[in-house]
Parts: structure tokens; C-alpha cells; sequence
């Protein structure tokens, strides 16, 4: 079994993660633990000699048993935030993915999944989010969803700092 890239040190984390946005008929596809309120795009950490598709393929049949195709890569993220009680630095990837068969998901509505983080199952939600609604919710990264509900398609490099 492969290593995530996932380095923790004693008050520091690094992680390199890929996730990607799936859209279809106006809605975004996210994730969300089922005892939080903040939702974010599917994905999962880079394992070790595995390339950032790869990555988008295996945590897309892992997590919600879907295949997927990789397309364009639409973002790329410096995010520095607070890992429990150490900060985290991490670098994210984004691509834009589709459904390779629409019959293996809910198109529709809540469903549930769980991923495995660190040896822990977190029991995950999944639900198809209409983009009007994006702004009510709070989806992380924020710059991505501002870039997306302002209809951008250009390419966006960001940085987002939540650390105090």
C-alpha cells in the first residue's frame, strides 16, 4: 500500500491534495464530514509515485465508488490553516472531472460515503449543491467558490492563509 504525501511533524503538517469539481446541470458535486458544516470538493492526499490523476481516480472510486474521467486542471492552491492543534501547509491541486457512468451515483440529493485519514474512518455526506446556493454555505477553499460563482473558466492560482 502506498504512503499519502501527509508529513507530520510535532506542531507542523504538510499536505499535497487533489480534488475534483464535478458540475452537472448546475450543481457541484461536494463532500462534507457528517458532523461538520463546511463542505469541500472530493478528493483525497497524493500517495507516493502516484500522479495527481491518479490520485482524483482512486479517491473517486474509493469514497463513492464512482469512475471518473480527469480533465483540465483548473486551480492551484497554497493553503496554510490549523490541523487540529498545529498549522497545516498544503498544496492543492484542482480538476475539472466528469461521471464516466452516471448510473453508479445518486444525481440527486444526500448520499453517504466515508473516507479513511490517518487509520480513523470520517463518515462523509455527499450532496449535489446548486451553484445559486454556494454563497448560503461555506465551501472550502473559499477563493475556488468565488472564482466558480463568478463564472470565471481562466486558470486561478491562490493563496489562502487562515492561520491567526
Amino acid at each position: 500500500m502506498q504512503k499519502d504525501i501527509l508529513i507530520k511533524q510535532e506542531d507542523w503538517v504538510f499536505s499535497y491534495r487533489v480534488a475534483g469539481i464535478l458540475e452537472r446541470g448546475g450543481r457541484l458535486l461536494l463532500q462534507k464530514p457528517a458532523d461538520d458544516d463546511g463542505y469541500a470538493f472530493i478528493g483525497g492526499h497524493v500517495a507516493a509515485f502516484e500522479t495527481s490523476r491518479e490520485t482524483l481516480r482512486r479517491e473517486f472510486l474509493e469514497e463513492i465508488h464512482a469512475h471518473i474521467g480527469v480533465e483540465e486542471l483548473i486551480a492551484v492552491g497554497e493553503i496554510f490553516f490549523p490541523w487540529g492543534r498545529r498549522s497545516c501547509h498544503q498544496i492543492s491541486l484542482y480538476y475539472r472531472v466528469r461521471l464516466e457512468d452516471e448510473g453508479e451515483i445518486p444525481l440527486e440529493g444526500v448520499f453517504h460515503g466515508f473516507d479513511d485519514l490517518g487509520g480513523e474512518r470520517v463518515n462523509l455526506d455527499f450532496c449535489w449543491m446548486p451553484m445559486e446556493q454556494l454563497h448560503a454555505v461555506t465551501v472550502y477553499p473559499q477563493e475556488l467558490t468565488e472564482h466558480l460563482l463568478k463564472g470565471r473558466t481562466d486558470f486561478l492560482h491562490f493563496v489562502s492563509k487562515q492561520l491567526a
